[in-house]
């Protein structure tokens, strides 16, 4: 439970760090003033979901994949229905894609409905329905890299494995390299596996998580100084708005003519057939007698 968080404590805290790291950059005892600001912020504003709570492997690689490239209050909206509906791997590996894909309506990216359905399949059918412990399968599995793995691993787990996403990289560019440009992964990765709690490591990078979006509010978007940041491309008039487009299309009236499609979405014809070849590629829409559906 969090408590009543005293921000002069806390600003103490901080300035210990900056007079560490000036006098010492990535001390032992200024990555150990840093430990002390996070578990202090996490101890006051440690955030409540449902898959921090129920830390089972099934519900932590649902939330991992669908927090890729989406924002945490979208899937909390998200994630009770999901893990409502397909409970465990095995009930998520024998649902209709059609009902898959519904539920995640409002993620977007909705290629990762489909990925996440195949590691459920993969998990029933070849690891006895349960989730490998190891990085190297993990990573074979669709839409889980280098990262994702990590995470669930940590998250899952608890194994004492060092990652970086988006927070945490904001949270150790702005506490290491603030002062610098281009900061890569390489340059990171050092600090965040000295800092990494090795005794309680799912509790640690929740503490980062948390810390870093304290930060993006207050500060601004400190990622902008990785070498690693790309701005999202904007959804408006974007072909990832055709493509949900043509699968709510879909999902509200199966059976479609390919040709209908451009006048039902009001869209080039050109456009709507190039992407609808994408979508088809995917595994998304099968045909039928001439007639579009989702699988």
């Amino acid at each position: 439970m969090n408590t009543p968080f005293n921000q002069e404590q806390h600003q103490a805290l901080v300035d210990r760090f900056w007079g560490l790291q000036a006098a010492a950059p990535a001390s032992k005892d200024a990555i150990s003033a840093f430990n002390a600001i996070i578990w202090h912020y996490y101890t006051h504003h440690e955030r409540d979901f449902t898959w921090r709570r129920i830390t089972t492997p099934y519900y932590v690689t649902v939330s991992e994949i669908m927090l890729q490239q989406t924002q945490t209050f979208r899937v909390a909206g998200k994630f009770e229905a999901f893990v409502a509906a397909f409970p465990d791997f095995a009930t998520l590996a024998e649902a209709p894609t059609t009902e898959v894909i519904r539920l995640w309506k409002g993620l977007g990216y909705n290629r990762r409905a489909l990925a996440l359905q195949k590691i459920a399949q993969l998990v029933s059918t070849e690891h006895g329905g349960i989730l490998p412990t190891d990085t190297a399968t993990l990573e074979g599995f669709p839409s889980i890299g280098k990262a994702t793995a990590r995470s669930i691993l940590t998250y899952a787990f608890n194994q004492p494995i060092a990652f970086i996403e988006t927070n945490i990289r904001t949270v150790f560019i702005y506490f290491f390299f603030k002062d610098h440009a281009s900061v890569t992964d390489a340059m990171l990765e050092p600090l965040v596996a000295a800092a990494l709690d090795q005794s309680n490591p799912r509790a640690w990078n929740y503490a980062l998580m948390d810390y870093g979006v304290m930060l993006k509010k207050t500060v601004g978007n400190v990622s902008r100084l990785s070498a690693h940041y790309a701005k999202q491309s904007k959804f408006e008039g974007s072909d990832r708005q055709v493509r949900g487009m043509i699968l709510q299309a879909l999902l509200d009236q199966p059976g479609i003519p390919a040709t209908a499609l451009p006048e039902i979405l009001v869209k080039e014809p050109a456009r709507v057939e190039k992407i609808l070849k994408g979508l088809q590629r995917e595994g998304f829409i099968k045909t039928t007698n001439g007639l579009l559906s989702l699988p």
